[in-house]
């Protein structure tokens, strides 16, 4: 990665300091080691800053699931938000054919979201989102895959935020990586929400 890419990953010293504390929480945040995450690259026209993750549940060389979170700022406030930051994400996985006929699987996906933070003691504004649900018949040359299914998680929320207008970035990033280990089928890592229903373990994993 060049230079030039490279600083577009990270905070600089003109940036915002909750900002700077806010994305600080996120890069020192101790993570389950199932979930590799990574920086990337932020969009720009939805916050005067931004700082953007990506992450995947790995089992060995196979990926269980993928996601991205954004964390977003405008120190002036934002009134959709009801607050100077916003939290982003994107969380997607394959699922066997009949859990993902279940009527009752959307419902089931944002309980995970909203119990992931419930567990961690968040609380959160202006929570929205959508769960997709999609599958993919092949033809032709490809008549061979079998068909797939995957459930994808879109939302945002607003984080409650702390001394000096920062949030705990960290503990939603917990947050989080727990719903990308719970979507991807993983046991959970402690003691969490017992009114979160689990699903059985989604499609075989894919290889990296």
């Amino acid at each position: 990665m060049d230079d030039a890419k490279e600083e577009d990953l990270h905070t600089s010293g003109t940036d915002p300091l909750p900002f700077r504390a806010a994305v600080d929480a996120l890069r020192a945040a101790r993570l389950r080691p199932q979930v590799e995450v990574e920086p990337t690259r932020a969009p720009q026209r939805l916050a005067p800053y931004a700082y953007a993750l990506e992450a995947a549940v790995v089992d060995g060389d196979q990926d269980l699931a993928d996601g991205r979170l954004v964390l977003l700022h405008d120190p002036a406030g934002h009134d959709a938000w009801r607050g100077t930051f916003r939290l982003v994400t994107l969380v997607r996985a394959e699922l066997e054919a009949e859990m993902a006929a279940d009527p009752l699987l959307p419902d089931v996906c944002w309980s995970w979201l909203t119990g992931a933070l419930t567990a961690r003691g968040l609380a959160c504004g202006e929570p929205s989102g959508t769960v997709t649900r999609a599958s993919s018949h092949y033809f032709g040359g490809l008549s061979e895959r079998p068909s797939a299914s995957q459930i994808e998680i879109r939302a945002s929320w607003t984080p409650r935020e702390g001394l000096g207008g920062v949030p705990d970035t960290a503990a939603h990033l917990a947050a989080w990586c727990d719903l990308l280990a719970q979507i991807a089928g993983l046991p959970p890592a402690g003691p969490g929400d017992a009114s979160v229903v689990t699903l059985p373990q989604r499609r075989g994993p894919q290889s990296r």
